[in-house]
């Protein structure tokens, strides 16, 4: 999963141990979300969301999605049936 943790913290000029603290995580799971090594639980990507002020899907993407959010297999399997 993609995300953009690592530019909000960075336009804010928090460090990692900063950000961590204030979503109450470790240093090294932010340096691990950041880097694409551990996706962040629901829970946490919701403190996230709420710390900046935005919604997840504009913090974290999954790069299998399609812009708009869909699916690109599901139209393909849809299609396939029509």
């Amino acid at each position: 999963m993609r995300n953009r943790l690592k530019v909000l913290r960075a336009e804010r000029n928090w460090t990692q141990a900063q950000l961590a603290d204030a979503l109450d995580v470790s240093r090294q799971t932010i340096n691990a979300i950041e880097t694409g090594k551990f996706d962040p639980s629901l829970p946490l990507a919701f403190r996230a969301a709420r710390l900046f002020g935005l919604r997840i899907e504009e913090i974290f993407h999954d790069p299998a999605l399609n812009e708009d959010g869909s699916n690109p297999a599901t139209k393909i399997k849809r299609d396939a049936y029509m």
